[in-house]
């Protein structure tokens, strides 16, 4: 395994560049090696940052490899179980503010069916994972971008929360969220460990002290 690397930026300014680079060329290399582009995205203040600079970068460079949207699998890292339209829907927003200016092919975009009960939306996120990744014990992601809320929990994964232990499902329900909504879906840790690659984007002076403690490991 790789040793993580840390970069500090000053500001979301010089941030939002870099990261979109970086996801431009890790897609570059997932297609070259495999054919595609795996990637799995988390909400917050990642989607304003993404849809931001990502379609600009790709229009600074038009044929860059990691640009050929035809060739991306976009999921979501974890979800709350609310309607596509409401403000807190994480592939809501991304709809609006991202995949409106990019064309990744509409059935490759993983989302879940937030008319169902949250146990059943888990399930069906989980299979729909599995068709598209077929062959794999765990369906492995190129690429994982993840956030860090101020009590350390990333996904839908908080501290202390019998979720931690999770070991049999890739994506398992949550009725208890201590973060409203209450009811999400999110990834476990055997499948955020798969991933060949994680990012984890962290901004604002309140999620300072919590990645300084979670540095020290």
């Amino acid at each position: 395994m790789a040793a993580p690397r840390v970069c500090v930026f000053p500001s979301a300014r010089e941030l939002g560049p870099a990261l979109s680079s970086f996801v431009l060329a890790e897609a570059a290399r997932a297609v070259s090696q495999r054919g595609r582009f795996a990637v799995a995205v988390s909400g917050g203040s990642l989607v304003s940052l993404l849809a931001a600079e990502l379609p600009e970068a790709a229009a600074r460079e038009p044929e860059h490899p990691g640009a050929n949207w035809s060739r991306w699998v976009l999921g979501f890292c974890d979800e709350r179980l609310v309607p596509f339209e409401s403000p807190d829907s994480t592939c809501g927003l991304y709809r609006k503010q991202l995949l409106s200016k990019i064309s990744i092919p509409n059935n490759y975009v993983i989302a879940i069916n937030p008319t169902l009960s949250v146990e059943e939306a888990a399930d069906k996120y989980a299979e729909r994972l599995r068709e598209l990744f077929p062959g794999d014990n765990l369906p492995v992601f190129d690429l994982l971008i993840l956030g860090i809320g101020p009590d350390g929990h990333t996904c839908s994964l908080f501290p202390d929360h019998p979720l931690l232990q999770e070991q049999s499902k890739i994506v398992a329900p949550i009725s208890d969220s201590p973060k409203p909504p209450p009811k999400r879906i999110t990834m476990t840790l055997p499948l955020l460990n798969a991933a060949r690659c994680a990012l984890f984007v962290v901004t604002g002076e309140g999620k300072a002290a919590v990645l300084k403690v979670r540095s020290c490991f």
